[in-house]
């Protein structure tokens, strides 16, 4: 008797009722019950994960949790360091942007927080840099969600706060700081010139 709830216990591998949890391909969830259902004459003991933003309901086999990606929040500590990898310098291949696509959608996927982090860094574009293309702004905006929903959800703070934190960092990046500074400058010119 006691074996077969170790082993239960142990399937569900730490995850339990009511914990926020992260799923590669959708972000941060909730596991809202742990259910059982027959499947082809074999019961399968299933977490429901609710994705309330998306209005999505998942169901993960217990025991392919850890295989398919699904984890715990992150640390405080790795946001801290996730919000370090925004302040950093982008680092943007020369390759083509069918490649680089596939690469950061490789990366949103992996449900990895730092490399989420990291496809923001370098799709980020402040005002007074050329706009982004459909593409690059629907994989910088899919990033960018997962990273806020973490990130609030780590440090129970609102998505909004949340989004703030993000951007702060974005501004200490070395190319941002030098970009808004050179915007500065030119407006500087521009009100120089009026008044002369």
């Amino acid at each position: 008797m006691t074996t077969a709830k170790k082993t239960t216990v142990a399937g569900r591998q730490g995850f339990k009722t009511g914990e926020a949890v992260v799923y590669p391909a959708h972000g941060v969830g909730r596991i809202t019950a742990i259910e059982e259902q027959e499947i082809a004459g074999y019961k399968l003991e299933l977490f429901v994960v609710s994705f309330e933003k998306d209005k999505m309901v998942l169901r993960v086999p217990t025991a392919k949790a850890n295989s398919v990606g699904m984890r715990k929040l992150a640390e405080p500590e790795l946001v801290k360091k996730a919000l370090d990898v925004l302040t950093g310098r982008a680092r943007i291949k020369r390759t083509m942007w069918s490649r680089r696509a596939q690469e950061y959608e490789a990366k949103i996927n992996s449900g990895d927080l730092i490399s989420v982090t990291e496809v923001v860094r370098d799709l980020f574009r402040s005002e007074v840099q050329p706009e982004q293309s459909y593409s690059e702004r629907q994989l910088y905006e899919a990033a960018l969600d997962r990273v806020v929903r973490e990130i609030s959800s780590v440090n129970k703070i609102t998505e909004t706060e949340a989004l703030k934190l993000i951007e702060q960092s974005l501004a200490k990046s070395p190319r941002r700081a030098k970009a808004d500074a050179e915007a500065d400058a030119e407006g500087e010119d521009d009100v120089q010139e009026e008044a002369a």
